[in-house]
């Protein structure tokens, strides 16, 4: 997955990063405009499988520990209630999509959000994702 999808993302990234850099230099703001679904398709599918390898782990699973489990337990009342609204959200996603742990900055708290496609959670909805 890392090396197929993953890589497309960036590789597809970069080129449409290249082509807007050009339109910009040209002044050619309907090629600008052209290219923003590229960008946040491309850019969202780096950020969020970037995101999602840093949550993987030969020793995951479980609970988490800490300050993470204590906020988990204040915002949905227990780690158990946390995994079924996230589950619900994510099977809730109609075609592709990420279902997301972020934390409300403006709230000081927990939530859970679904993005469609490759749309990333902190440009979507503000959230800081988490998990």
């Amino acid at each position: 997955h890392h090396s197929k999808h993953h890589a497309a993302y960036v590789n597809n990234l970069n080129v449409a990063e290249e082509k807007y850099r050009e339109a910009l230099e040209k002044g050619d703001v309907t090629a600008q405009i052209a290219l923003q679904p590229a960008l946040k398709f491309n850019g969202g599918g780096h950020i969020n499988h970037s995101i999602f390898w840093t949550n993987l782990s030969p020793n995951g699973g479980g609970e988490p520990k800490g300050e993470l489990l204590e906020a988990i337990k204040r915002d949905f009342g227990s780690f158990a209630k946390f995994k079924e609204k996230l589950t619900a959200v994510s099977v809730g996603v109609q075609g592709s999509g990420w279902g997301w742990l972020g934390f409300n900055k403006e709230q000081g708290r927990l939530q859970i959000a679904a993005c469609s496609n490759q749309d990333p959670l902190q440009g979507t909805t503000g959230l800081i994702p988490l998990l």
